[in-house]
């Protein structure tokens, strides 16, 4: 039985306090001002401006394309939107493989000019290195293991993850290592939901699944996909709580028509 508690403000320290009492954690991406004002609103506790804005955002295929800037640029609007959440903001492909010290300057450049709270990256124990010498800064990081996108290439597809059990010990393995090395929390991207929960137990940091079952201690989704603003992309995990590419469509054909038929603007919309 999950207890809900009033959180004026979601921090770091509120996501392990709401495992310790089993209350699940929603986490959704956001890109820009008017949206993130719209979710923290709706008390969303972690907002996540993620690189999936190079796909939903940009229009490019992978994520792997969007730069540090263009990070920087979305976080600092939603940050701007928000009061309550906790907004957290992925390190873009190039900005910290390999090299701990440009993942740390990646990272303060982050904090600094969009004042964000939390960074996220991709990998298990490639990238531990890097996420020491980021939390050495003072800045909190959220891991990201199972389905890793910018990796895309180095897979090929994205199947699900760690379905083998040499994939699935190494994943169980990087979790620990990410705990071990300070992440707040992690997420787990497409892997079976059955590995998802045992990862969930082991560790005491919050895992935040994302296809990777109920087992969790919290969920997220790309908010274009949840609303229906997207239309090409249906993965089994993706539910769609709105239509919202056919009902702007439709309100955009609407205003089209009464602009050529000269019914708008009418008598009460003018001066």
């Amino acid at each position: 039985m999950s207890t809900y508690k009033e959180v004026k403000k979601v921090t770091t320290h509120t996501l392990i306090e709401m495992k310790m009492r089993g209350e699940k954690i929603s986490m959704l991406t956001a890109y820009d001002y008017s949206m993130a004002k719209i979710f923290d609103a709706a008390k969303v506790d972690v907002l996540l401006v993620g690189d999936s804005a190079s796909n939903v955002m940009h229009g490019h295929e992978t994520t792997l394309p969007i730069t540090l800037d263009e990070m920087i640029s979305h976080a600092a609007s939603v940050i701007r939107a928000v009061d309550r959440s906790l907004v957290v903001v992925d390190l873009p492909f190039g900005s910290y493989q390999g090299n701990s010290k440009e993942a740390l300057n990646s990272s303060i450049r982050i904090m600094k000019e969009a004042e964000a709270h939390a960074v996220k990256l991709e990998g298990g124990s490639e990238v531990v290195e890097s996420i020491k010498r980021i939390l050495t800064a003072g800045i909190p990081v959220m891991g990201h293991l199972g389905l890793t996108p910018q990796s895309i290439y180095k897979f090929g597809t994205y199947e699900v993850r760690a379905k083998e059990e040499e994939e699935a010990q190494k994943l169980l393995s990087d979790a620990q290592l990410l705990e071990e090395a300070g992440c707040f929390a992690i997420v787990l991207e497409k892997i079976p939901s059955k590995l998802a929960k045992q990862v969930a137990e082991m560790v005491k940091v919050p895992i935040i699944g994302i296809g990777a079952g109920p087992d969790v201690d919290g969920q997220v989704l790309v908010s274009h996909d949840m609303l229906g603003i997207n239309k090409d992309f249906s993965p089994k995990f993706l539910r769609r709580y709105l239509n919202l590419y056919d009902e702007i469509k439709s309100a955009v054909e609407h205003y089209v028509s009464d602009v050529k038929s000269v019914d708008f603007p009418n008598q009460k919309e003018q001066y």
